[in-house]
């Protein structure tokens, strides 16, 4: 059964303004995505979601998959009466933006696909990481993954920023954060790529240590016709380190994607 996600609505619902989908990374909420909502929300209806276990979410005992994940949203945006939409994916968002463009292509208008990947690694390290967090909560690792998120310059400037990303973290569900975790450690989509058919953003960090430039760049390159961007300075999770130039090009991309 999929889990019931807790969602922000925002901007014009009606025929000429098209669904934007906003999913959002391991451990955060769609709070992540405010200047986002902001700026798009004025000629889009713009969906921000928190996954199963995160944000205001219903946590669901046990691993889980990319799939599941995309389950959840899909039937999200059944109740909501969306078909099609543009889907804009952040690290672990991204992976569900991408099982999306893949299996449901006939729904997906565009995909934009910020500091993620085709596959994360090692699996390994995200049965470890799961295992922490469920031993020791998402406190075990929240100190590591916000150093993650911006740039060591940002942090030193913006203490309160780094302070609230950490409540974000410690917010998450220990369990939805390490279900979260097994799905990644599964999720491969690396022969899916040259699947992905309609217009594709990949957009990457400078400074990004879990998904660096040259890992976006392999993305980019398996996705047939996909435009590829780097953000400077730039960490993890950009749409909280420099807002606007996110916002423009997120902008930039679903202007040239069009409606249809």
């Amino acid at each position: 059964m999929p889990a019931t996600l807790s969602h922000q609505v925002s901007g014009p619902q009606s025929a000429d303004a098209p669904a934007v989908v906003l999913l959002g990374s391991l451990g955060s909420d769609r709070s992540m995505w405010d200047a986002q909502v902001r700026e798009l929300a004025r000629d889009h209806t713009v969906i921000a979601v928190d996954h199963r276990g995160h944000g205001g979410s219903d946590v669901v005992p046990g691993p889980c998959t990319i799939a599941d994940l995309c389950g959840d949203v899909l039937a999200l945006l059944d109740a909501l009466g969306v078909d099609r939409f543009h889907v804009v994916g952040l690290s672990l968002g991204g992976a569900v933006a991408q099982w999306l463009a893949v299996h449901e292509p006939t729904r997906v208008r565009s995909t934009a696909l910020l500091c993620t990947a085709a596959k994360f690694g090692e699996p390994s390290g995200w049965v470890d990481r799961a295992t922490a967090v469920r031993e020791g909560g998402t406190e075990a690792v929240a100190d590591a993954v916000v150093a993650r998120w911006i740039t060591p310059g940002r942090a030193e400037e913006d203490p309160a920023l780094v302070a609230g990303l950490r409540e974000m973290i410690l917010a998450t569900s220990a369990e939805g954060y390490a279900a979260a975790c097994d799905a990644l450690s599964g999720w491969d989509g690396r022969a899916d790529l040259g699947r992905i058919t309609c217009p594709t953003l990949v957009v990457a960090g400078d400074e990004d240590p879990s998904t660096p430039p040259d890992v976006l760049r392999e993305l980019a390159d398996g996705i047939p016709g996909a435009e590829f961007v780097t953000l400077s300075p730039a960490a993890h999770v950009p749409t909280v380190e420099m807002p606007e130039r996110v916002s423009e090009v997120l902008r930039a991309h679903l202007t040239s994607a069009g409606p249809a």
